[in-house]
């Protein structure tokens, strides 16, 4: 039998989303937090301080070009260790313009080294898909840059176990040994998953859900995506993923009670 793969939950911080986490998702569970432009770095971390009072354990998206200064980043950097926070999320971030020094993910991770101490866990993103503004070797070039600083790579949302499976062979290849997570969509209407992932930049792997073809069936029930089948390919996977990293757009009440999931249970509504 295969074993599960543990799960962790992406959230994005609107209002309410923590009360909606602590009804609908057991304390203990792994959450990472989005960090989107209009929203702003500080709306990350005070929603995940408050998860991480709360019992959760929590990964904070921190957006490179979000930040205005290094004495900004050590204040956040704080908050986070204070509450129980171990590990942070580094990318560049989709803000148009740096706010302060950071103009991209390798410098901001040179200075949350060098503020924790190096402490402080740091995953980057993967793309096995490639990125909507630079091509796949620019991508992994990048990722060669700064795996010295990194704790683990989580992919891009994607919706090819096979791709994940090349893209997770090919940084072996290049000698990145860092754990993968494999961003995969939770349940979620299929509408509103092909306008989200457009957005992204998602590109071959996302033409399934067009299609009427025998996969498509599999992941499509009355006209919305589940991710069951894709995550049992992917914990065949080898070389074998670290584990399974959940878009949940904020549907954090109808992901299903997933059995393959470890310390990212659902409860029961």
């Amino acid at each position: 039998m295969t074993n599960p793969l543990p799960v962790r939950l992406e959230i994005i911080p609107t209002d309410g989303i923590v009360a909606k986490v602590q009804t609908h998702v057991s304390a203990g569970s792994t959450l990472t937090v989005t960090c989107l432009p209009h929203h702003g770095v500080e709306t990350t971390v005070r929603a995940s301080v408050q998860l991480g009072q709360l019992g959760y354990k929590v990964i904070p998206h921190l957006a490179a070009r979000s930040i205005g200064s290094r004495a900004q980043l050590a204040g956040m950097l704080r908050d986070c260790e204070a509450a129980g926070i171990t590990e942070v999320f580094a990318i560049g971030g989709d803000a148009p313009e740096a706010a302060g020094p950071y103009n991209n993910s390798g410098r901001l991770m040179e200075d949350i080294a060098d503020l924790t101490g190096g402490t402080m866990g740091i995953g980057v993103a993967g793309y096995p898909e490639g990125h909507p503004k630079h091509n796949e070797l620019q991508m992994l070039d990048a990722l060669l840059e700064k795996q010295h600083l990194a704790s683990s790579v989580v992919t891009q949302m994607c919706f090819s176990a096979p791709r994940i499976g090349w893209y997770t062979e090919l940084l072996r290849r290049e000698g990145v040994d860092l754990p993968v997570w494999a961003g995969v969509a939770g349940a979620v209407p299929r509408a509103k998953l092909i306008s989200l992932a457009t957005k992204i930049g998602v590109g071959p792997s996302l033409k399934f859900l067009n299609r009427k073809g025998p996969l498509a069936r599999r992941l499509l029930n009355a006209g919305s995506y589940s991710s069951r089948s894709l995550v049992s390919e992917l914990a065949t996977m080898d070389p074998a993923l670290a584990g399974i990293h959940l878009y949940t757009f904020n549907n954090v009440e109808t992901q299903p009670a997933m059995a393959w999931s470890d310390g990212a249970d659902a409860k029961a509504s």
